[in-house]
């Protein structure tokens, strides 16, 4: 995964677009990177896998559109979902919807020296997430289990280098992405955003239906 740029990027920016304007969503189409940041969760409900995607979608000094792809997981790992959640309600699960200035660059993990980096953190508002209680591997997306809160959603990365084979420990819940290389991407770039914008950031979530319909 890497940086897509001219017409493949065009293409990418306009469907991604329509998705979101048919949702009522807001997408950034002024000025040079603004971006907008999104996820897109597979339809694939079995835990502990990279198999989702974060589209990073801006334009460049030419106001041409970029599009940056890398291979996250949305969805928390086994080591939470299975054997230690950390919420007498259940592992949380990120809800697709669109939210709003909830982001900011800062530390995450700042209590633990070892893992703690750079990343978009949740600091602007809440966010609402499923509850998987049942300790199986299976995501479970129950509407009853709908949870709103602080809950330290954030978007990071696995490894401090390389890849990660399996999500495992790296997520409870967060968007976290597989390639160490790719997230320093991802993150070069939205910091020049923030030096543009400020540091407040909207993220989007989709699913990979919302690409079929």
């Amino acid at each position: 995964m890497g940086t897509i740029k001219g017409l493949h990027a065009q293409l990418i920016a306009d469907r991604v677009q329509k998705i979101m304007d048919k949702k009522g969503y807001v997408f950034f189409d002024t000025g040079i990177f603004n971006v907008n940041i999104v996820g897109v969760r597979s339809s694939n409900q079995r835990a502990n896998e990279f198999d989702d995607t974060m589209l990073l979608i801006y334009r460049n000094k030419k106001k041409e559109w970029e599009v940056i792809t890398s291979v996250i997981t949305t969805d928390p790992g086994d080591y939470y979902l299975v054997d230690n959640p950390v919420n007498s309600k259940g592992t949380a699960i990120l809800v697709p919807d669109q939210y709003r200035s909830v982001y900011q660059v800062d530390t995450h993990a700042s209590s633990n020296k070892k893992f703690a980096h750079e990343a978009l953190c949740q600091r602007g508002n809440t966010v609402k997430v499923w509850r998987d209680n049942n300790r199986d591997n299976v995501l479970d997306h129950d509407p009853e289990s709908i949870d709103e809160g602080w809950f330290g959603i954030n978007i990071h990365r696995s490894k401090s280098s390389g890849a990660a084979n399996y999500v495992g420990a790296y997520s409870a819940g967060c968007q976290t992405f597989k390639n160490s290389t790719n997230f320093k991407l991802f993150m070069d770039v939205v910091k020049r955003s923030r030096d543009r914008y400020g540091n407040s950031f909207t993220y989007t979530l989709l699913e990979e239906q919302d690409f079929k319909e």
